[in-house]
């Protein structure tokens, strides 16, 4: 065991030595950990919210809390606008980069500023004046005044969201089911009837408990930040599995039935593949189109439905490892040992059988920000209200003389599709002898 452990942390090393030498990885993980900061940091960056306003020497901080209005005095309340703070006393602040809201308009720049147009501000008293430096539209504006710069971070905040949260999903589907299907095969797994038929009838109920009850908790938590959606997914994925397993375990009360105390083959393999069968048999683009459509437009229905519909080839990857995998002395080795199959599954055979599902995952990232902006550009992905790459493209529809909400929103999604292509591409000639030269 310890010679195979740490064969695969030497193979481990050797793949990261083998990606370090490619000049493409080396700029393709530069943008990629840049994408991320600017997704993190986009409420930071792009907003017409203050990071810092003081007023009379009470301190808020707009953009980290969201506020709108603040209370000033303690015995006369007086709400004060942070975002049009011109009022008598001592008023600082300081503005972030961009000083634009994606979804705010800019009446003054409305109907298609470009980046290199006559841009202006028209004062409370009538003047006007120029716009300079950052406090410019810096990539032109939309039909209502929209800033595009401020579109485009924010939009890359939903993109790699969408893209990541969608293939964590995918990846934990495919990576258990395929593992499963791999390990079990259609011989090795032998179940009482009360069990078998206990567990099909729980997955209803752990649906409805682990992910369509919470739904409003897994909303919220997108709204909020990436790091909390993955906390509620993970949470409804423990949910739905404990339910299973209560159920499957409470199939051993009805073992007094004399029919149901029987032990049957559970063919995990075969129903396994036929499940992916009937879902590659069906065009994934007009599935995901037409679920979109049904479904609530929001970001949390739209990282269920790519993650629900694009697990397939992760789980034939992980499931062809699997087989070879599961043959191998040290798996028999810990089986003669009293090892639980669970532990023999995800502690020792599957890190050794998870590389073809990275790369998938990894490729898998780049399709699902292309399904996201192509349902966002058709209006059927998220709310008006959320700005993406993909509405930006169909805002530029309405005018094609607009090229800049074109051009900009379609040079950022093919970079980031490009990035991950080329890091699946990378990944996967490291991790195959046949292809490390």
């Amino acid at each position: 065991m310890i010679i195979t452990m740490s064969g695969q942390n030497n193979k481990s090393l050797g793949v990261w030595q083998l990606l370090k030498k490619r000049r493409l990885v080396k700029i393709s993980l530069a943008l990629m950990v840049f994408l991320a900061l600017i997704a993190l940091l986009a409420p930071l960056i792009a907003n017409d919210k203050p990071l810092y306003f003081s007023f009379n020497g009470e301190s808020f901080y707009p953009a980290f809390t969201g506020d709108e209005f603040g209370i000033i005095g303690s015995e006369k309340k007086e709400r004060i606008n942070f975002t049009d703070a011109v009022a008598d006393g001592d008023v600082r602040k300081i503005m972030p980069l961009i000083p634009y809201a994606p979804h705010k308009s800019d009446l003054d720049n409305s109907d298609y500023k470009g980046p290199g147009d006559y841009q202006y501000r028209i004062g409370v008293d009538g003047s006007e004046t120029e716009l300079t430096g950052l406090n410019r539209h810096l990539l032109g504006t939309g039909k209502r005044g929209e800033d595009l710069l401020a579109g485009l971070i924010h939009g890359t905040r939903v993109s790699l969201s969408v893209g990541l949260l969608a293939m964590i999903i995918a990846g934990s589907i495919g990576i258990i089911l395929g593992a499963f299907a791999g390990y079990f095969g259609d011989q090795h797994l032998k179940v009482s009837r009360a069990n078998f038929w206990m567990l099909i009838l729980g997955i209803i109920p752990a649906w409805f408990y682990a992910f369509r009850l919470r739904h409003f908790e897994i909303s919220d938590a997108l709204a909020g930040n990436t790091l909390s959606f993955v906390f509620q997914v993970l949470l409804s994925l423990l949910f739905f599995a404990i339910i299973l397993t209560i159920f499957f375990y409470a199939g051993s009360l009805l073992k007094w039935i004399p029919m149901l105390q029987k032990k049957v083959l559970f063919p995990v393999d075969t129903y396994i593949s036929r499940l992916i069968e009937v879902i590659t048999s069906l065009p994934r683009l007009i599935l995901i189109i037409s679920l979109a459509a049904i479904a609530r437009p929001s970001l949390t229905n739209l990282v269920l439905i790519i993650g629900i519909t694009s697990w397939t080839e992760i789980a034939r990857f992980t499931r062809a490892e699997m087989l070879k995998v599961r043959n191998l002395e040290y798996i028999q080795s810990a089986q003669s040992m009293g090892f639980s199959t669970l532990r023999i599954i995800f502690v020792h055979a599957l890190p050794n059988a998870i590389a073809p599902a990275l790369v998938a995952i990894t490729f898998g990232i780049a399709s699902a920000i292309l399904v996201e902006s192509g349902l966002s550009f058709l209006g059927i992905g998220v709310p008006q209200n959320i700005v993406t790459w993909g509405s930006l493209l169909a805002a530029g529809k309405e005018n094609f003389q607009a090229w800049w909400l074109v051009v900009f929103p379609g040079i950022a999604i093919f970079l980031t599709v490009t990035i991950y292509n080329l890091l699946g591409e990378a990944l996967r000639d490291a991790m195959d002898p046949k292809l490390r030269n």
